[in-house]
């Protein structure tokens, strides 16, 4: 059994391992493969050399985020260890430089296989539980591929399934009957474009935000396209989308399998997508897990326990 002494230098210890070691208890956890012993401002670890190397870059990690932020949560620990560190350098690149300075980047390892696999990929699949960032990032994307003049338009969409897609019986105009089902993706959009670039690119039709029923018959070219909630589209539905697909165009596919709200009888669009493209060399399918919630840390012990219950049923 090898053995590696790691320093803790001009760093807060006790803030840094947490009240009663907790912090520390957590590190223990995500590598089992490791005895790990603190002293002091000392950490030895005994293990197998390879394991060992793997957990002074995370460790190392660590501190950085604690120095840079003066503070360690679980959340935290839990992004920073499991994530790819081999990508971190390449991939941690701003995709946004987003309202007020905020810079917007890939949060986790699977969100950035999405930004290197729509690189070589114009259709990608992002499939995974609430929470794990698919919309935002692939908003992100977007906005980033319109602001690199890579595209000329960008074009979000989704099932507006809780109105059957049949919006004439409720009150307002369009857009009023659209904003409650589009609000996510709003929501993603003020937080790259300031305010009134956003209102004018609405209003021009530089960025185009409607229900899945509405892509019928166009052809969408020079477009970054993404549709949401995708587990919500009718086969039908996804085969007219697909299809639209133009010139230069990028398309970004989002859904939750664990999430369908069609009838009980209708088959997802997204699970028979999935089939019938799996063997399309030029699209790439990415499955997003509970490592990738970047929402609250309940996010993961809540999809955890639903997972306990479907798993048994």
């Amino acid at each position: 059994m090898n053995e590696r002494v790691l320093l803790l230098e001009n760093i807060n210890v006790k803030e840094f391992l947490g009240a009663y070691n907790h912090n520390l208890k957590q590190i223990k956890s995500l590598f089992p493969q490791l005895k790990i012993v603190s002293r002091g401002n000392e950490i030895k670890a005994y293990g197998e050399s390879v394991v060992l190397d793997e957990f002074e870059k995370r460790l190392d990690r660590l501190v950085k985020y604690f120095n840079t932020y003066n503070k360690l949560d679980e959340n935290a620990i839990e992004r920073l260890v499991i994530e790819d560190t081999s990508k971190a350098e390449s991939d941690d690149e701003v995709l946004v430089h987003g309202v007020g300075g905020k810079l917007i980047k890939a949060q986790s390892f699977n969100q950035r296989k999405m930004v290197i696999e729509i690189r070589t990929h114009d259709m990608l699949f992002a499939v995974g539980p609430a929470g794990t960032g698919k919309t935002y990032t692939a908003v992100a994307l977007a906005v980033k591929a319109l602001k690199n003049k890579d595209v000329k338009r960008i074009i979000l969409t989704r099932p507006a399934i809780e109105a059957g897609e049949n919006l004439g019986f409720l009150p307002g105009d369009l857009k009023e009957k659209l904003d409650p089902y589009m609000q996510p993706l709003y929501d993603a959009l003020r937080d790259m474009i300031p305010n009134e670039r956003l209102i004018d690119y609405l209003e021009r039709g530089v960025i185009q935000i409607a229900p899945l029923a509405f892509m019928r018959g166009r052809t969408l070219d020079n477009a970054f396209v993404i549709l949401d909630e995708a587990q919500n589209a009718t086969h039908s539905q996804m085969k007219m989308f697909l299809t639209r697909m133009g010139k230069h165009a990028k398309f970004v596919i989002n859904g939750d399998p664990g999430q369908i709200d069609l009838p009980p009888r209708q088959i997802s669009g997204l699970k028979e997508a999935q089939e019938a493209l799996k063997d399309i060399k030029e699209v790439a399918f990415i499955q997003l897990d509970n490592n990738d919630v970047v929402r609250h840390k309940l996010v993961k012990k809540i999809i955890d326990a639903y997972n306990e219950i479907d798993t048994k049923k």
